[in-house]
C-alpha cells in the first residue's frame, strides 16, 4: 500500500513539474523545475528496484543537463520574450 502511495505522489509531482517547466517564462526557474522532475523520475526508478538506472538518471538529469542548460542560459537572456500579434 505504501509503495503505491509513493508511486502516485512521485508520478504526480514529476508531471506537475514537467508542466511547470514547459509553461515557465523564467528560464532559470524552468531549469530548476526540470532538475526537480529528474529527481522524482530517478526516485521512481529506485522504487522499481533499478538503482543503477536511478543513479545514472539522477547524475545525467540533475547534474549534466542542468549544467549545460545553465551554461547556455548564461550566454542568452534569462526571460523568454512573449510575442504579441
Amino acid at each position: 500500500m505504501m509503495i503505491e502511495i509513493l508511486l502516485a505522489f512521485s508520478v504526480t509531482a514529476a508531471l506537475l513539474l514537467t508542466y511547470k517547466t514547459l509553461v515557465e517564462r523564467d528560464l532559470l526557474k524552468a531549469v530548476v523545475y526540470s532538475a526537480a522532475q529528474s529527481v522524482f523520475f530517478a526516485f521512481l526508478f529506485l522504487v522499481f528496484m533499478s538503482p543503477d538506472v536511478a543513479l545514472a538518471y539522477a547524475a545525467v538529469g540533475v547534474g549534466i543537463y542542468s549544467a549545460l542548460f545553465l551554461a547556455a542560459l548564461a550566454k542568452t537572456e534569462r526571460y523568454e520574450k512573449v510575442e504579441e500579434g
